[in-house]
């Protein structure tokens, strides 16, 4: 990107490399510095919490309130009805109401970590499309919105296209997401001034869609700006680990195990990760990522701690590295780790090493365990396991059992 921006926002969104395309740089430019520039960013309620692949862009929201313009978090309790078929290869399930309002209050919890919610000018606001989309009447919103869309052009979207091009079904639902999507940019425009859509590389298609609409209904200029897809050196989709997705919320993931995920950053994602998922000077992240041999285990130490600090609080990051500490460099049992709590009656006839594992989360099924112990990845107390139906009961719970798999993740067994 060769465009040297006036506004701070923008500036920090290049130099961090938060920026893949914007509708109009130069424009939007202009408003950022001209004034308190809206912008927000759609959440559909799919799960009961984020994940580190809506961290991206939670921290430019973060940074866009940090440099003095206003965050709104839209939440899907409209569209997450539809669901979103960009780049799928199914239609997603539908949600019941109840389920999606459980969402919903899951994800506001993360959003709090990151933005400060209020009256304020720049105070972040927590808005939900349900507020106008459920009371559409479908006739009207089909002669007053619906006449701007050309279904030759939604057809021409690689998000529909991809999925009619394998010859997947795209259902007339979610074929309509993308015109909800479009008619939250107008609402959100309309109603409170909103001037700036942003969103993964993927969702590149909708926002145009919001802004042509806008323009031909309220003949206002607005603004489209859309951050990369995310992937490790390896090529992999950022955001799930060994155990899957990787959680924002603490019910669903520990600190110690989001700690732990970003130790496990591969050498070369470190400077990019630091100056993506923390608020180092850049200058900083980059001679971090320059290290070389055993001293980039100090960057990666610097990531972990800073990350889990935005989210969890300092005191969290701290206690996840002292257990990392106890388990990696003393061997000890340390006591930040995911721990399994078991009752007496639950293990009265003993429960195998293989059940240990899949109860604690280190393994998805018995199949897997017992694959895990076969091929020597499996460690009890650092033990090495070699029989995986070797059954614990309460003599052997008295203290608490250390459970390894594979090299860096461990969980505690304790009898309740």
């Amino acid at each position: 990107m060769t465009y040297h921006p006036k506004s701070d926002f923008l500036r920090v969104m290049i130099e961090r490399g938060f920026l893949a395309d914007c509708t109009d740089i130069q424009g939007l430019d202009e408003a950022l510095v001209k004034g308190m520039v809206p912008a927000y960013i759609g959440y559909d309620a799919t799960a009961a919490s984020l994940h580190v692949g809506h961290l991206m862009n939670i921290m430019v929201l973060r940074w866009l309130q940090k440099t003095g313009h206003r965050p709104i978090t839209l939440m899907g309790g409209g569209t997450t009805k539809v669901g979103d078929p960009s780049f799928r290869a199914e239609e997603r399930p539908l949600l019941t109401p109840a389920q999606i309002d459980a969402n919903i209050a899951g994800m506001k919890d993360v959003f709090a970590r990151y933005l400060s919610y209020g009256d304020g000018a720049t105070d972040a606001l927590m808005l939900n499309n349900a507020e106008w989309l459920d009371r559409l009447n479908y006739l009207d919103f089909l002669r007053d919105i619906g006449r701007h869309f050309s279904v030759n052009r939604m057809l021409s979207f690689e998000s529909v296209k991809s999925r009619l091009d394998r010859e997947q079904s795209l259902s007339f639902l979610e074929f309509n997401y993308m015109i909800l999507q479009a008619y939250d940019f107008l609402e959100l425009n309309r109603r409170y001034g909103c001037l700036l859509q942003m969103g993964g590389s993927d969702q590149w298609g909708n926002i145009v869609n919001g802004i042509d609409l806008t323009r031909r209904v309220l003949d206002r200029e607005i603004y489209g700006l859309t951050t990369p897809l995310l992937t490790t050196s390896d090529g992999r989709k950022m955001g799930k680990s060994a155990a899957g997705a990787v959680w924002l919320s603490a019910g669903m993931l520990s600190p110690y195990e989001f700690w732990q995920f970003w130790r496990n950053t591969a050498d070369a994602d470190v400077g990019r990760f630091l100056k993506i998922f923390t608020e180092l000077p850049v200058a900083e992240c980059d001679r971090l990522g320059a290290l070389g041999g055993a001293e980039i285990n100090a960057a990666k130490i610097a990531l972990a701690n800073l990350a889990t600090a935005l989210l969890h609080g300092s005191e969290a990051a701290a206690a996840a590295e002292a257990t990392a500490r106890e388990v990696f460099e003393r061997g000890g049992v340390g006591d930040d780790l995911p721990t399994l709590t078991l009752s007496p009656a639950e293990v009265a006839d003993g429960i195998s090493v293989a059940q240990l594992f899949v109860r604690s989360g280190l393994a998805k099924s018995g199949k897997e365990a017992k694959r895990l112990i076969a091929e020597g990845g499996a460690r009890v107390n650092d033990d090495l396991v070699t029989d995986a139906g070797l059954l614990f009961g309460a003599g052997e719970l008295v203290d608490p059992v250390k459970l390894t798999a594979g090299r860096k993740r461990h969980a505690l067994v304790v009898l309740g």
